[in-house]
């Protein structure tokens, strides 16, 4: 193993050590260690120890721990830590919050910044109709937005505080250990969270829109909803052109 897989391991296992020895009846499932504990337990702790692995091998200080609680289907309780900023931004699903300092606040989201996240790492399962990387060369998107590449889910804790207007990436989300976390605490802040055309969460095309605000959301889905028609619009007119009908 290289020293940040070594890295992820070990915080892996460090988490675990303190899951297992509060809530011992449970189910865990890490990135890096795969499942473990009681199949059969109605409560599952999903747990990425290190988002942001390349980040945090480059020296580059933008990574985030994410724990997650699932509970009868839906997410009870999250965190995603920035340990490098000594912060802690936690959900008990009603409340979001961030610790710093030993100390709570509420943490409310904002569209002020006009910044917004993008994920640019693959997989792309909608590749043939929508790219995240088309969406920054729109015109209406550079009009209101400004672009920012943090390669780590700790950007959505950051939709959740105001720091960021919105986070937007393709994926097929429902059994990642990446994002359940940043998605609770979006949802207990009260921003708009969807799939990428607006839809809910983990149907239709998958992906996830998350922003502070519906006018911040409704705008990026229509951007989105431009690429997903346009690209089927010009395979029809090159058929069209060279003689061949739509299947």
């Amino acid at each position: 193993m290289d020293f940040a897989t070594d890295a992820d391991v070990e915080a892996e296992q460090a988490i675990l050590a303190v899951l297992r020895a509060a809530r011992p009846a449970d189910s865990y499932r890490g990135e890096e260690l795969g499942s473990s504990g009681n199949d059969g337990a109605d409560r599952a702790w999903l747990i990425d120890p290190v988002c942001g692995t390349l980040n945090f091998a480059a020296q580059t200080p933008m990574m985030a721990v994410n724990v997650a609680l699932r509970a009868d289907g839906r997410i009870e309780a999250a965190a995603c830590a920035d340990p490098l900023a000594g912060e802690v931004f936690w959900t008990d699903g009603e409340r979001a919050l961030v610790r710093r300092d030993g100390r709570d606040r509420a943490i409310l989201p904002s569209a002020a910044t006009r910044l917004v996240d993008v994920n640019l790492d693959p997989p792309f399962p909608n590749g043939d109709r929508f790219l995240a990387v088309r969406m920054l060369a729109d015109p209406a998107f550079a009009a209101r937005f400004r672009a920012r590449v943090l390669s780590t889910t700790l950007a959505l804790a950051w939709v959740a505080a105001g720091r960021r207007a919105a986070y937007v990436t393709d994926g097929h989300l429902r059994d990642s250990v990446h994002f359940p976390a940043g998605i609770a605490l979006c949802q207990a802040a009260g921003c708009v969270v969807s799939g990428l055309q607006g839809q809910p969460l983990h149907t239709g095309a998958g992906g996830l829109v998350a922003a502070a605000d519906h006018q911040t959301h409704a705008a990026l889905v229509e951007m989105i909803d431009r690429q997903f028609t346009a690209l089927p619009a010009a395979r029809e007119a090159q058929g069209c052109q060279s003689g061949l009908r739509p299947r």
